[in-house]
């Protein structure tokens, strides 16, 4: 089955510059030259929230793994941390120097690397928000840079038409990968972290195995591709290139599989949901799509029920489905008896809110114990601020 048009989301008042689904898949944040954030409820008639704080084009988004952030990169040279709530709370990070065009959480959720036009990739702790370190070898405008999936490498993409590839422990580049006959707009890890994906301004996308550095795939377009986005399976890879098409390409074949027509002008960001089932695109016509992916359907859900995701995606259910899930799951399985239909979806329907409600403030308890952690920090670098002090105190009396 070919990929569909699913929901549209207009809100935005200049080009959307990036997307990316939350773990549940019931949000999805985008980012635009507006200067706004924003979050899209992917339930009926739930309201957008418009998160307002960056002084410039919002470059870059993306959810934390567990959902309870959402990271930005801005042209106002700062990378703001949103807890994604009714208030829209963030937290600024201030290190570099020029506009930040990439953010990404690693796998654990515990750092955060950001990408800049001031040449560098810096890394960061999330929740001491402390700036760990640069890496600086590129010679232009860093566009992306990505953890990989066990999040000991880094891979970053550059104006300079190189792809370099980190070690995140020793802070050295292992690799420059130089075939780019122009720009690298985009790079990211194959789910595996055995290979990379990057995406340039001559019409190409290339995919380099990471382990013996080495190309393995070249994927000629006829225009610019932005961005792109690895599927959950590892055996997809879908493109927004300039020509404002999706592109999905089939890696096990080698093949073109799809082109996607949506959006009017250049398709500037693309990203798969966490599972999969979904992809959502954003262009230059201020407009946030999302997609229902339909290819292979059972082929992957088994993939991912082998990584031991709690959720399935061919409906199925093998493995226990998470909290977050269950809403979903309940009213799936409606009883199809037509007299006993109207009563069980009821209560189906107050069990699934009930849940919702739950979740909704175990979320909030989660931010709130995220926040007390923070202030516990300061005041422990504070204390031992202290003593340090005391100690120089008690060293100069007796000198």
């Amino acid at each position: 089955d070919d990929p569909t048009l699913e929901r549209h989301f207009k809100g935005h008042r200049d080009a959307v510059t990036s997307v990316d689904f939350s773990l549940n898949k019931k949000q999805l944040a985008s980012g635009s030259m507006d200067s706004c954030l924003m979050i899209w409820s992917m339930r009926p008639q739930m309201r957008a929230y418009r998160f307002v704080g960056h002084k410039d084009a919002v470059m870059c988004v993306q959810f934390s793994p567990s959902g309870h952030l959402v990271a930005s990169g801005s042209r106002d040279k700062t990378v703001r941390l949103w807890v994604p709530s009714v208030k829209g709370e963030s937290t600024v990070f201030k290190a570099h120097t020029g506009t930040v065009r990439s953010v990404h959480f690693s796998s654990d959720g515990q750092s955060l690397v950001t990408a800049s036009d001031d040449k560098t990739i810096k890394v960061w702790t999330v929740h001491r928000q402390k700036f760990l370190f640069s890496l600086s070898q590129h010679i232009n405008w860093v566009r992306c840079a990505k953890f990989s999936p066990d999040g000991r490498l880094i891979v970053s993409a550059s104006d300079d038409k190189t792809v370099k590839l980190w070690d995140k422990t020793s802070r050295e580049c292992i690799h420059s990968f130089c075939e780019h006959g122009g720009f690298v707009n985009h790079v990211d890890f194959h789910p595996s972290g055995t290979c990379i994906a990057a995406a340039g301004t001559d019409n190409t996308v290339k995919v380099w195995d990471v382990r013996m550095n080495r190309l393995l795939q070249h994927y000629q377009g006829n225009a610019v591709v932005n961005s792109l986005s690895f599927h959950p399976s590892g055996n997809y890879l879908v493109t927004a290139s300039n020509d404002s098409t999706l592109k999905i390409l089939d890696l096990l074949e080698g093949r073109l599989l799809y082109t996607l027509h949506g959006h009017q002008g250049p398709a500037t960001c693309v990203a798969f949901s966490r599972t999969g089932d979904f992809f959502a695109s954003g262009g230059s016509d201020e407009q946030v799509m999302v997609w229902k992916t339909n290819f292979d359907a059972t082929d992957y859900g088994d993939v991912l029920k082998t990584q031991k995701s709690g959720m399935s995606v061919d409906g199925t259910h093998h493995s226990q489905p998470s909290e977050l899930e269950c809403g979903v799951h309940l009213k799936k399985t409606k009883p199809q008896d037509p007299g006993r239909n109207h009563h069980h979806h009821q209560e189906e329907e107050t069990i699934a809110n009930t849940l919702e409600h739950i979740v909704g403030q175990l979320d909030v308890l989660t931010q709130t114990v995220s926040i007390l952690e923070q202030r516990l920090t300061l005041t422990e670098d504070k204390l031992k601020e202290c003593l340090e002090n005391q100690q120089r105190i008690i060293q100069n009396k007796v000198n």
